[in-house]
């Protein structure tokens, strides 16, 4: 008898010397995000590949003290890397020689972000505009350090010039280690549905040999178990999903090695995962802008508790530590399983 998992079976993956499994469930750099106390809680829930927040490269040569920061990672993060943006092709070779230097597992290249503030600066989705430069980027980043390069990118500028065949197959000539491609194009953000068509293409290339992850629109296991079946991916990156529900990554596990769904987290759950973030939030940090940081996260943690209000203004306008966490222990009194129905 063939077993679900047999039926969906998943090769190895490695990046370079890097073993990531069968098919690796990956946290997405998002800005503002996936800082450390994010990623702790995303470790500890099933991520087997995490990146930093994306570094501007000249934020890196200035010294600047918040792109700095944003090199700290630590061992039990590992496989962890370093991802960076920018237009200029000698700051970011520079910028690669000081993220190397942190000593991530590798080095990510941001040419994705479709943000105005990095794209009409010529980094980020722009080089989508310029393949040339962005292979000449590639290759002096390759070249300048001795850790596995992959790249984050999307499928185009806009619908008239969907060019990533193009960019894989140039970009795995050069010599990058993996490609993760966010199935929109700048133009379209992160609006729309995401379109996965280009990515299975490129996955079926006979000419690509290196691991292809595809990102975009998937929040749940099924979800994810329909990419694979239909585009044969070798993993999938998860971004906005995973905000507030850092559960996703086992939740994805067991679904496809079962196809049976884990119990979705209970308010015990989500209180002491938010606690635990809060914790890693202000150990990095420090007290106070730890304190201030963890708010962003309140309301995605609980999103769909009814009458939250109240209990939400006080976890924003707490500086206590104990205050926080006396609230945080009146959700967990006041929220029955039943009171949510349905959201767990």
């Amino acid at each position: 008898m063939i077993t679900f998992a047999q039926k969906y079976y998943f090769s190895l993956v490695t990046i370079g010397n890097i073993n990531l499994g069968n098919f690796p469930l990956l946290l997405a750099p998002m800005e503002d995000v996936s800082d450390p106390p994010f990623r702790a809680v995303c470790k500890q829930n099933g991520a087997d590949l995490m990146y930093t927040e994306f570094i501007s490269s000249e934020g890196l040569i200035r010294n600047a003290a918040k792109s700095r920061q944003k090199l700290d990672i630590f061992d039990y993060e590992r496989p962890i890397g370093i991802q960076i943006f920018g237009g200029n092709i000698e700051n970011m070779r520079e910028s690669a020689i000081i993220s190397a230097q942190a000593n991530p597992n590798l080095l990510d290249i941001n040419y994705g972000c479709p943000v105005k503030n990095v794209a009409c600066r010529g980094a980020g989705a722009a080089l989508l505009k310029d393949i040339p430069k962005m292979v000449a980027i590639t290759a002096e980043i390759v070249k300048s350090v001795n850790i596995p390069v992959t790249v984050k990118t999307r499928l185009g500028w806009d619908d008239k010039s969907k060019n990533i065949s193009e960019v894989a197959e140039r970009l795995q000539d050069i010599g990058i280690k993996a490609l993760t491609i966010h199935g929109r194009t700048r133009v379209q953000m992160y609006k729309g549905e995401a379109d996965w068509t280009l990515i299975g293409e490129i996955k079926q290339n006979p000419r690509i040999q290196i691991p292809i992850f595809g990102n975009g629109d998937v929040d749940s296991p099924e979800k994810a178990l329909e990419m694979k079946k239909k585009y044969a991916i070798d993993g999938i990156m998860i971004g906005r999903a995973t905000i507030g529900n850092p559960w996703i990554f086992n939740e994805i596990k067991y679904f496809l090695k079962t196809g049976l769904h884990l119990k979705k987290p209970s308010v015990s759950d989500r209180v002491k995962v938010c606690k635990q973030h809060l914790d890693f939030s202000m150990q990095w940090k420090n007290h106070n802008l730890g304190i201030l940081e963890m708010r962003r996260h309140y309301a995605n943690y609980f999103k769909g508790f009814d009458d939250f209000k109240p209990y939400r203004m006080k976890l924003v306008t707490s500086m206590d530590k104990d205050e926080i966490y006396r609230t945080l222990d009146e959700i967990e009194a006041n929220y029955s399983e039943e009171r949510l129905g349905t959201l767990v």
